[in-house]
């Protein structure tokens, strides 16, 4: 197919393709889906080989969002069962790392509900990014903490974040529908306090809202512009008792081909399967790791994820290798840029983010409210482990389990 021999060669040059050409990977078909997921693995083999780099999340702060965004079970007005909790100490949200870190990840998330932080909260997160750097020697910490005041970047990367995660999330044109209680300027504003501070910028989407193809190419080509390190790619996990409950617009194979979108305009980026994979891509995730280098590792904020060991054994029956702490994640040119604009942390090795969303797949937080911890409760069955079930409007009513297990609760983590 003379597209995907143009998309190909346009990715390994770093050239970016034009909206026609992401318009049309959208619009291939299944018959094509298969030729298109081995055009987009030779771009992500060009830049990142065979690895898969592993994240891991903390939700430091979960629950009653003072935001309004609709993805979210966090939000504002949210009526899904959710764990809710005040921060974690320093040393539980280090227990809570080292779990991940002891699952292969090279990248913890640091993820705490909220408009943005306090100065108060921003010491509070320095405090733990230094006990969890101190106990895991190598691993790269994000903080996705919401929109960013001025001189808290530079106090976050002067305390040990390599990262921030702040995502688009949708178009600028459709934003005002998902969000109100903040613009789509803010978001953009705080990636570039990041990336200023000379930390590591993250920032991506959530597939699955009722956007159209346009939208989706509108928020990729955002962040093509951007220029974040990490690009998140989330699908929509629709949760009962928030306003998308029953936006269940996702095939296995459309998530394929945004996945391939994305990595096709953005070839030299970490794109990042995150939020959502368990839910839409199913048994189709192992063809994903083709086009993503990056993947979280066990649950994610407020939502199930596939068990860790699982997660592992689907690297490696696929032919990948998880990512250690001596290779860089980026390719050397990225890195070379990273580590001249004042983040070392992917410079030491030549040879070669954080994102999700509050329903569950990483770092878009919204919420300023401080609750009190809640109980723990029974340790739920795996998300797709009971057999398939659907309401009255067809929604999979098995495939969205709620955390109730790892940071805040007393029962291990699904590492």
């Amino acid at each position: 197919m003379d597209l995907l021999n143009t998309l190909v060669e346009k990715g390994l040059r770093r050239e970016t393709p034009t909206r026609e050409e992401a318009l049309a990977v959208l619009a291939t078909s299944d018959d094509e889906l298969l030729d298109v997921v081995a055009a987009a693995g030779k771009v992500r083999r060009q830049w990142f080989g065979r690895r898969v780099k592993l994240n891991y999340l903390v939700n430091l702060k979960s629950g009653l969002c003072p935001e309004d965004c609709s993805y979210c079970s966090q939000r504002l007005g949210s009526k899904a069962e959710i764990l809710k909790y005040t921060w974690l100490k320093p040393e539980e949200a280090s227990r809570a790392a080292a779990a991940g870190v002891a699952g292969g990840a090279k990248r913890v998330c640091l993820v705490a509900s909220g408009r943005g932080p306090t100065d108060k909260d921003v010491d509070r997160v320095s405090e733990t990014i230094s006990a969890i750097k101190e106990q895991n020697e190598g691993v790269e910490v994000c903080a996705c903490l919401g929109l960013l005041s001025d001189g808290q970047a530079s106090r976050l990367r002067d305390a040990g974040a390599d990262a921030y995660n702040h995502n688009l999330n949708t178009s600028e044109a459709t934003y005002g529908r998902i969000t109100t209680t903040h613009t789509y300027a803010d978001r953009v504003s705080t990636v570039q306090q990041a990336q200023a501070a000379g930390m590591s910028a993250c920032s991506g989407l959530i597939a699955g809202m009722g956007e159209t193809d346009e939208d989706l190419v509108d928020v990729v080509f955002s962040l093509r512009e951007l220029d974040p390190d990490s690009v998140p790619v989330n699908f929509l996990i629709p949760f009962e008792g928030t306003p998308l409950a029953k936006e269940w617009n996702l095939t296995p194979q459309r998530a394929l081909r945004i996945l391939a979108m994305v990595r096709f305009v953005c070839p030299d980026v970490e794109v990042r399967l995150a939020g959502g994979r368990e839910v839409h891509l199913r048994t189709l995730q192992p063809l994903a790791l083709h086009l993503a280098n990056s993947i979280f590792l066990g649950d994610y904020l407020t939502s199930e994820g596939q068990a860790g060991k699982d997660d592992l054994a689907m690297i490696a029956d696929a032919g990948f290798e998880v990512e250690g702490t001596d290779t860089t994640t980026l390719p050397a040119h990225r890195a070379d840029a990273l580590a001249a604009a004042g983040c070392g942390s992917h410079a030491e090795d030549t040879a070669g983010g954080c994102g999700g969303h509050g329903g569950g797949g990483g770092c878009a937080p919204c919420g300023d409210t401080a609750p009190e911890p809640a109980a723990a409760g029974p340790e739920p069955v795996a998300a797709g482990a009971v057999p398939e079930a659907r309401d009255a409007d067809g929604a999979r009513t098995d495939l969205v389990a709620v955390r109730r297990r790892g940071a805040g609760t007393d029962l291990p983590p699904n590492a």
